[in-house]
């Protein structure tokens, strides 16, 4: 099929590859615009913007599609299909209706649950138990669409959301491409997502990044797995040198009691409101790599009973 490609981040990127090695003629791809990044903050291509110079195909970076000429310009792709993974951009009803199959989006999560920009992060925030990618056809309301095929994926017990993003994103691309396997031989059937159970998936935000040793465990366990690697949950403490920020990557709720942000010993194992997390990895502000909760209680020369801000 003639399939006109829109994405932009690393999720995206497979999707793409596999389109392309399944034999369908990608006749242009869209993405966001080079951003600054890295020390340098020399100006960066996006992941699907680098494997589509690679593949040889045209990449686009509008601004906005939301122009006469813009959608003049999608249009002459003379797609039969246009298929979408984490683009960044709402897709105006133009766009939407250029390709002769309409528009397929690739969305992370088990749909109507997580709708919006944060699907699998909050999937783990939440403590969902499972988690997903779906094809569906794209309409002008923000993951609305009727839903085609679904692949599911359990959320096992310290599975951060980068671990989940990871796992999602060739179960995803393998997806798409049976899409539109069944939409070339005009068998493509999709089912409207349920009025019940619709729950947005809001932007993370730096401002809800502190972890609340407050909260029972598990809830703990989740904040931190969920915001792992991006932007990563936090907590502060005094080792000497006035308070210093440590990010935690990967907790783990268990049984233990204290007041809340204690530490109950020497392998990381901090009190929560109800029950305890252990902390498996950890980086301190201003160091390279990360540690693990016994690496870090040693290195911070911390002892039982120490208050985790």
């Amino acid at each position: 099929m003639r399939v006109v490609f829109m994405g932009t981040p690393d999720f995206a990127a497979p999707t793409l590859e596999k389109l392309a090695q399944d034999g369908h003629a990608i006749a242009a791809v869209y993405t966001r615009a080079p951003a600054k990044a890295g020390r340098g903050m020399s100006l960066r291509p996006s992941p699907v913007h680098t494997l589509a110079d690679q593949l040889g195909v045209p990449v686009l970076t509008p601004a906005t599609l939301r122009t006469p000429e813009a959608a003049e310009a999608f249009a002459a792709h003379q797609a039969d299909v246009g298929v979408v993974v984490a683009y960044g951009m709402l897709l105006p009803q133009a766009i939407l209706d250029a390709p002769k199959h309409g528009c397929l989006n690739l969305h992370g999560s088990l749909l109507p649950r997580w709708r919006g920009a944060a699907p699998i992060q909050r999937a783990v925030m939440a403590g969902d138990a499972e988690s997903g990618v779906g094809v569906m056809r794209m309409e002008a309301g923000l993951d609305t669409g009727p839903v085609a095929l679904e692949a599911r994926i359990p959320i096992t017990p310290g599975m951060t959301a980068g671990a989940l993003h990871d796992a999602l994103m060739p179960v995803g691309a393998a997806l798409m491409a049976r899409a539109l396997g069944l939409l070339e031989q005009g068998a493509l059937t999709f089912t409207p997502q349920p009025e019940d159970g619709v729950v947005y998936a809001h932007k993370i935000t730096n401002d809800e990044a502190r972890i609340d040793w407050s909260r029972p465990a598990a809830e703990v366990a989740n904040h931190i797995n969920g915001l792992s690697p991006f932007p990563g949950a936090f907590f502060e403490a005094d080792f000497g040198k006035g308070p210093e920020r440590v990010k935690v990557l990967r907790a783990l709720a268990i049984d233990g009691s204290g007041a809340a942000g204690t530490l109950l010993d020497a392998d990381g194992t901090v009190a929560c409101g109800s029950g305890a997390v252990r902390l498996l990895e950890l980086r301190r502000a201003g160091k390279g790599g990360s540690a693990s909760g016994a690496e870090f209680v040693r290195g911070a020369r911390l002892m039982p009973g120490a208050r985790l801000g």
